[in-house]
């Protein structure tokens, strides 16, 4: 089935997470015979895992290789000009809710593993589904490879098939991701009339200059995987918006996307020397560990690439993050490569057939490649 057929069929599936809507029995309908296929759910969140081994009769150590991503989408939004769970293809693009994020790169590893000829080849090839990483994805990806491990079958390596390219498909491979800090800071003060203000503790006095040493400032340097890890405000407020009321409380909300050089520790002994002396509480939050890898699966892949394309590839660790950072604590090599991604979570959301076909191609070379491991 061309890939554009595959798309248009999972886009119909109106999956917003953590809803499964039966697009797991539709892939492995399309997948066919020689996989096993498990579902693991966990509470709403829907998760299939398939395998096939592609030389049972064998007892030695194979190599498994493993496609991941997620079925879940975001809610459509307003402003579409069809609606966003029924495909539109219209000049040389498919629109639809999912298009790039990421039931794109899905139906293009599908189509690779449809066609893939691997018989008694030393490799198992699996497929690892979740509907839960665009919501808290605790229950997904995550819940299924700790099963996995209980059974001692965690995959040698995996690529996430999310949307990394940036200006042409596949010019980038993503090699790892930035950690994500959320936190919180609270300085005290004592509300009064701006009158008399000394009377009154004012918190955005007693911040001042010091929030020039938090807002924009980089922890640390970078290095050749990472950018720096910086400091980014996302929200100050204060007071109850008169201009005769000093607040008495300054709340400052931000957020810091880190390197492997800086984490929880060391953001919060700087932000504690920085306020040092200050009223304040501080929260901090990790929701993802910063991490790379450094395989030599990614020549292979960026042979792949070059070989379909012409163009070799960039390695990039920038973005947000994904269910690839669990993959890498389980221990898992893992890159991800996928279409654009200039459309995700937009409204009118497309993505090129074109594109479509060529990460398809790349793919089906890669697996190829594998299966003489």
């Amino acid at each position: 089935m061309e890939v554009e057929k595959i798309l248009e069929s999972l886009i119909s599936f109106p999956t917003v997470t953590p809803n499964e809507c039966g697009i797991y029995q539709w892939i492995m309908d399309f997948v066919g015979d020689g996989f096993v296929w498990e579902r693991l759910d966990c509470g709403e969140v829907k998760n299939l895992f398939g395998y096939r081994d592609f030389a049972p009769r064998k007892k030695n150590k194979k190599f498994h290789l493993c496609f991941a991503g997620h079925i879940d989408v975001v809610p459509a939004g307003e402003g579409w000009e069809s609606d966003p769970f029924v495909p539109v293809i219209k000049d040389g693009y498919i629109f639809g809710r999912g298009a790039q994020d990421m039931k794109g790169g899905i139906a293009s590893f599908l189509g690779a593993i449809q066609e893939f000829e691997g018989e008694e080849c030393d490799l198992i090839v699996s497929i690892l589904l979740t509907s839960d990483e665009e919501g808290k994805a605790l229950d997904g990806t995550k819940f299924v490879l700790e099963e996995l491990r209980k059974r001692d079958f965690l995959p040698n390596f995996a690529l996430v098939a999310e949307p990394t390219s940036h200006l042409k498909v596949a010019d980038t491979i993503k090699i790892g991701r930035r950690g994500s800090i959320n936190g919180v800071i609270e300085i005290e003060g004592v509300q009064g009339h701006v009158a008399y203000p000394q009377k009154c503790v004012n918190p955005v006095e007693l911040v001042g200059e010091r929030l020039g040493k938090i807002a924009g400032i980089d922890l640390d340097g970078g290095d050749d995987f990472f950018e720096p890890s910086k400091i980014v405000v996302t929200d100050i407020r204060g007071g109850i918006e008169t201009c005769n009321v000093t607040p008495s409380r300054l709340k400052i909300m931000f957020n810091v996307r880190n390197s492997t050089l800086s984490n929880e520790d060391t953001l919060r002994q700087y932000l504690q020397e920085v306020l040092k002396g200050l009223p304040y509480h501080l929260t901090l939050q990790v929701s993802s560990h910063p991490f790379v890898t450094q395989s030599s699966l990614f020549d292979v892949l960026s042979q792949s690439i070059e070989k379909i394309t012409g163009y070799v590839p960039n390695a990039s660790t920038t973005g947000g993050t994904s269910d690839a950072r669990y993959f890498a604590a389980f221990g898992v090599e893992v890159l991800e490569l996928g279409g654009l991604n200039d459309r995700i979570h937009a409204k009118n959301e497309c993505t090129s057939i074109k594109d479509l076909e060529i990460l398809k191609e790349i793919f089906l070379d890669f697996l190829s490649q594998q299966g003489g491991h």
